[in-house]
């Protein structure tokens, strides 16, 4: 699904970078209150999340794209999300989409939650859409044709 976004996006123009967190190290927070009351907004720890920042706060357009894990995002996901919280809202961010898969239907809905309000609510930017699809739909022609219309699409649809 991250593929098929990209890959349009790419077709039309834009900038695409791909973070496959999953092999990144990202640790979870600490809850120290480092970046609020002596980092100015940076994080205590030291890892991949120094490379993510800037990314998070450059980019016009975010997508969270993850697998469903026992009703919710992957751990990998919550920990980079939670660990945003040191710079707070993405400074340059316009708009938000997410993409999730799972084995099996109906079970997207904390996911959505923590999507529609925090994510996309808290930060005040437009929503492009929730993508769902069980595995084997991930896979098939019409989703992804979906998607990678989304990534063609950004220059109309984001305002």
């Amino acid at each position: 699904m991250a593929a098929a976004f990209a890959r349009g996006a790419r077709r039309a123009g834009h900038e695409v970078d791909v973070l496959d967190i999953a092999y990144m190290d990202i640790r979870g927070c600490l809850g120290c209150e480092y970046c609020h009351t002596r980092g100015g907004g940076v994080c205590v720890q030291r890892d991949d999340m120094d490379g993510v920042y800037p990314l998070w706060d450059a980019a016009d357009v975010i997508v969270v794209a993850s697998p469903i894990y026992y009703g919710s995002f992957s751990g990998q996901i919550h920990c980079l999300i939670h660990r945003t919280y040191a710079g707070d809202k993405p400074k340059g961010c316009k708009a938000m989409a997410l993409l999730l898969c799972s084995g099996a239907k109906g079970v997207y809905e904390a996911a959505e939650r923590i999507y529609h309000g925090f994510m996309q609510g808290y930060y005040g930017v437009q929503d492009l859409g929730v993508f769902e699809a069980t595995t084997g739909e991930a896979l098939s022609g019409e989703m992804a044709a979906r998607i990678e219309d989304l990534g063609r699409s950004l220059s109309e649809r984001v305002g």
